[in-house]
């Protein structure tokens, strides 16, 4: 039988429970007869001042998101959505490739990454230099750049925020990103990437591509993106730039 309201189709999307973000910004984007179902990894609003604070925050998500995994895949959902970042570039190409397969395994669904859907976005727009922004401590942005850079394209700036809690990553505002865009931009740059799902970029993006003059990428675009393209849905969405209107 076909889900009445999710009758293209249902997605099972995951996120920290401290993300307020991706919830909202996945929703704007959702076109008719697709629902999207969120199910929360419970994690503290940590303190971070440190790449050891920000490594032990990855650890409380990967102890926790096998129920919050269990919990969304009893909605029968078509499609895992990762609303996650960081974790999935975390020990690089490879241990990307690992925690998509894995989930894939557990839940015997599609699943979609924001590494992947990253990579996937840079291929359609045929960029291969970036330059990066992130919410993470230097531990973070390392494991960002060896995914990027073990995946043929070349970072040739990377920016970190350093936010002091995962909930604080939600209240930098667009002046703060636009800042930071303006601040890793270059003529060796064919492309600026954001990464961290809790930073509120959707829709600073495609006004940021204007005044650029070149692709911005927000990582819940290309992931949600990525998940409909992957799962049949060909729809232009409007407001957040070509991959959703054109691509």
């Amino acid at each position: 039988m076909t889900d009445t309201l999710g009758s293209r189709k249902v997605f099972g999307v995951l996120v920290p429970s401290t993300n307020t973000v991706v919830q909202p910004e996945f929703d704007a984007m959702r076109p008719p007869g697709v629902t999207n179902h969120t199910s929360r990894i419970r994690i503290p609003n940590v303190a971070l001042a440190s790449d050891a604070d920000f490594q032990r925050l990855i650890e409380l998500i990967v102890e926790a998101q096998d129920e919050a995994v269990d919990s969304v895949m009893s909605c029968e959902p078509d499609h895992l959505v990762l609303g996650i970042s960081a974790e999935t570039f975390w020990g690089g190409a490879g241990a990307s490739r690992d925690l998509k397969r894995q989930l894939e395994e557990r839940t015997a669904r599609p699943v979609c990454t924001g590494a992947e859907a990253c990579h996937a976005a840079l291929d359609r727009l045929k960029a291969r230099r970036i330059a990066v922004i992130t919410p993470y401590f230097p531990v973070g942005d390392r494991n960002v750049v060896r995914f990027f850079e073990e995946s043929g394209f070349a970072v040739r700036r990377i920016k970190g925020l350093s936010c002091a809690s995962p909930v604080a990553i939600a209240r930098v505002s667009e002046a703060t990103l636009a800042a930071t865009l303006q601040a890793v931009d270059g003529d060796d740059v064919d492309a600026i990437v954001q990464v961290g799902t809790n930073l509120p970029m959707a829709r600073l993006a495609p006004a940021a591509e204007a005044w650029l003059g070149k692709p911005v990428i927000a990582i819940n675009t290309a992931i949600y993106w990525h998940a409909l393209r992957t799962a049949g849905i060909p729809d232009a969405v409007a407001g957040f730039g070509p991959l959703l209107e054109r691509f």
